[in-house]
């Protein structure tokens, strides 16, 4: 992969009578097929931050090529061969800005987003980041807020570092300055697509190369996602089990690993095995607040419920403690964990402590059924809302949830 050293830009004279480069230039480079339903979607919201356009398709037969053309006129093909980064690279090959930024079809980017965007592309040339990620949002609440993101990256300094890899689940490895920007990218999808498509690409390189071992650790790990997904929990669970012994997994897909291999093991009716698998969770790093709920939740299904209390308010103290690497569900760090203390505090007969944290749970997520009908029950015996006898330790509560809402 080779680039030029060398991208012209337009240069201008400042207050003080000396020349100075306009600001950084952007690349948009994109891999579409049959996107016609959401492809406007998308360019409309970046095309004033990129400086050029990138679209390449990998074999759409709708009007995705026609849409792409009303944003820009460098359309590419590139024959599908079931490998994502072969594509990504294509399409990174064709930008000449200082910077390559990526987006797929699907994702959104709302306007508070897009003037963070534009102060982020003002600062580049002052800053000079080789490798700027942002945070993506790929689920949702009840409401349509993000409930689930973590970061990636998103923006590269145009140079030979800057290589996709990875046939599914693609990747670039950081490089260089790389720094994280408070900048939302929402994936929201349209339709189902192929459901099947990555697992079948997993398959296939399984066939090639002889057996699940042979794959790269982050394949290993993405493809016991995969079946998971697809619902077939035994051999989920497996692939999750001979993951966890290899020594070369980043930490976070295998916490990850453990809480999934759990979930697998509840769908099949085994709770001791699901404790394994959360356990072996605790011997990564210090638990985070998903896995605190994760174990919270096992006791309480054992009707264990002072065992629960424990890991729910062990979610809330780690929740303030816990910054933003890898996966992040603001929910298990204030609305899951107080919700699940007030049915552990109500099952236990400390009903009073039980309508407060509804409450606080309320005010993290306001509207939800859950909390309605737990104001109900509290109405039926007596008991009303009484967090505002409380404010400061309400707000005390509450304040790193909030912080953690995107």
């Amino acid at each position: 992969m080779k680039y030029s050293d060398r991208f012209y830009r337009i240069s201008y004279i400042d207050k003080k009578g000396q020349q100075r480069e306009c600001m950084a230039s952007v690349s948009l480079c994109m891999i579409v097929r049959n996107e016609e339903q959401v492809l406007g979607r998308c360019l409309s919201c970046v095309k004033d931050f990129a400086d050029e356009i990138i679209i390449v398709d990998t074999g759409s037969n709708d009007k995705t090529k026609e849409i792409a053309s009303l944003f820009t006129d460098q359309i590419y093909d590139f024959p599908w061969i079931d490998d994502f980064a072969a594509a990504r690279n294509f399409a990174f090959q064709k930008g000449t800005g200082d910077y390559l930024f990526w987006l797929d079809a699907d994702d959104v980017i709302t306007e508070e987003e897009q003037k963070k965007l534009m102060k982020l592309k003002m600062r580049l040339d002052q800053e000079k980041p080789d490798v700027v990620m942002m945070k993506y949002a790929v689920g949702y609440d009840g409401s349509g807020s993000p409930s689930f993101f973590f970061y990636r990256e998103r923006l590269l300094r145009r140079c030979e570092r800057a290589v996709w890899k990875g046939r599914i689940h693609e990747v670039i490895e950081p490089f260089g300055k790389t720094v994280r920007e408070d900048i939302l990218i929402e994936h929201r999808k349209i339709g189902t697509g192929d459901p099947d498509r990555n697992l079948r690409i997993f398959e296939k390189m399984i066939r090639e190369k002889g057996k699940i071992a042979d794959l790269t650790a982050r394949e290993h790990y993405y493809y016991g996602k995969e079946l998971y997904y697809h619902k077939r929990y035994k051999e989920a669970a497996g692939v999750f089990l001979t993951y966890l012994e290899r020594s070369d997994g980043w930490h976070i897909d295998r916490i990850d690993a453990c809480r999934h291999g759990a979930f697998c093991m509840y769908q099949l009716g085994k709770r001791d095995e699901a404790l394994s698998f959360l356990l072996m969770g605790l011997r990564e790093e210090i638990p985070g607040p998903e896995l605190c709920c994760d174990l919270g939740w096992w006791f309480f299904s054992g009707k264990r419920y002072a065992d629960a209390e424990f890991w729910y308010r062990q979610a809330l103290k780690t929740g303030r403690l816990a910054g933003e690497e890898g996966f992040i569900m603001p929910e298990y760090r204030g609305y899951i964990p107080y919700l699940q203390l007030c049915v552990c505090l109500d099952r236990m007969g400390e009903r009073k402590k039980a309508c407060w944290y509804n409450e606080l749970a309320e005010r993290c997520h306001p509207g939800t059924e859950a909390c309605r009908k737990n104001r109900e029950y509290f109405a039926r015996i007596g008991l009303h809302a009484i967090i505002g006898n409380f404010p400061d330790l309400a707000e005390k509560a509450l304040n790193p949830y909030r912080q953690m809402r995107v």
